[in-house]
């Protein structure tokens, strides 16, 4: 009898440290670093819980793939690329030669694409609905070739600073950081140099490049999507020498903030923390180099169909996400640090994609685009001074 008594007693013990142990295990699987492989071939260091996130998030995905064959079956084959997207930089304007159904799939697909498009449909939905399809219609089928074979060989500042970069964006991807995969990345850039030489090429842009080779597979599809990128979805100039248009987007997204999130905003005034200092790489990058690969190829697939609106969505989300984190924020470092932290966890596309069209409030194109006209004067009276001011310190060393 005692020897029971002694076992209950044992087992209450027991179960009363339960609560202590539980929060103890999860302590070290957290702090338990491994390496996996993402969908796309890079290698991340996360923890156990990162590793079941984007095992979960695979699995959204095999769900959504199945939703779109299901709808490909009711609707007909490639419904989704019947309506056909305006010029972006100009605001979405579907234009389809269906009648009644139009509409409906816009809305379907809209809600579709939020949630995320098939990795293996990918290529197909981004070439048509951004504009690259039409783009790349207007001009003779060798156009790529011919492209690339005229410029091979020559050797320019944008060349030069391409051949510097190459093993520098995603090194040890087992394609991107391969001869094959330098080449590759290289012809799509330079050839882009060439084609518009008010851009050459900006840092940036090889991260974008290579991210896009990943989904479209071939170069030429790459090249496409690049070009309609830089020149229908995206703000003019934000590659250009003087990166005024980055310059914009950064004024337009710290007067977001303050409107979005104003308990942030006066809290980052405050520390005197100068949003630029993250956002800048993800604007020039697409978030290429600061979130996992599927979660920013989920903003992308909202992008390419959306327009530039998204990336606004997707930064403000970010700082929104970790609000109550900021406040507490006493340091420039520890924002920086908050910031850095979340991007690299954020395995989760449906964490960040809902936060940013739930909880950040409606965005047009058109209002984004008006508090650009707004901002632009101040950014090139302040790029025009900044040039005096350089021009007079070369004049000064002669």
């Amino acid at each position: 009898m005692h020897g029971a008594q002694s076992k209950r007693d044992l087992a209450t013990e027991l179960q009363a440290q339960l609560p202590i142990l539980r929060p103890s295990i999860h302590t070290r699987r957290a702090n338990l670093t491994v390496k996996f492989q993402d969908l796309y071939g890079f290698t991340v260091e996360g923890n156990v819980d990162d590793v079941n996130v984007l095992n979960e998030v695979r699995e959204k995905v095999r769900q959504q793939g199945r939703v779109w064959w299901a709808l490909e079956a009711s609707k007909g084959a490639n419904w989704y690329l019947q309506p056909q997207v305006s010029s972006l930089s100009e605001g979405i304007v579907l234009k389809s030669s269906l009648k009644f159904s139009a509409l409906a799939n816009a809305m379907t697909l809209k809600k579709l694409i939020r949630k995320g498009i098939p990795p293996v449909l990918r290529p197909k939905v981004w070439f048509s609905l951004s504009g690259a399809a039409k783009k790349k219609s207007t001009v003779p089928e060798s156009y790529y070739n011919d492209l690339t074979k005229a410029v091979e060989g020559k050797v320019t500042p944008a060349t030069r600073q391409i051949d510097h970069d190459l093993p520098r964006t995603f090194p040890g991807h087992p394609w991107l950081d391969t001869p094959q995969g330098h080449a590759a990345l290289r012809r799509v850039l330079v050839g882009y140099s060439f084609r518009d030489s008010d851009v050459g090429y900006c840092q940036g842009l090889n991260y974008v490049a290579a991210l896009l080779l990943l989904v479209m597979k071939t170069e030429e599809d790459a090249f496409w999507m690049l070009a309609v990128l830089l020149e229908n979805v995206l703000v003019n100039d934000c590659y250009t020498n003087n990166l005024s248009g980055c310059h914009v987007e950064q004024r337009v997204f710290k007067d977001l903030l303050s409107k979005k999130c104003p308990r942030i905003a006066a809290h980052l005034e405050a520390l005197e923390f100068d949003v630029s200092l993250v956002a800048t790489e993800w604007f020039l990058c697409l978030f290429a180099k600061s979130l996992p690969s599927e979660t920013t190829l989920r903003v992308w697939d909202v992008l390419f169909y959306e327009g530039a609106k998204v990336l606004f969505h997707a930064a403000l989300a970010i700082f929104k996400m970790k609000e109550e984190d900021l406040l507490l924020a006493h340091q420039v470092g520890d924002v920086i640090n908050i910031i850095q932290r979340t991007t690299h966890h954020l395995f989760d596309p449906d964490e960040l994609l809902t936060v940013a069209f739930n909880k950040i409030g409606f965005m047009t194109t058109n209002t984004i685009s008006k508090q650009r006209k707004k901002q632009e004067p101040e950014v090139m009276k302040e790029l025009d001074e900044r040039l005096r001011r350089l021009n007079s310190l070369r004049e000064d060393d002669r």
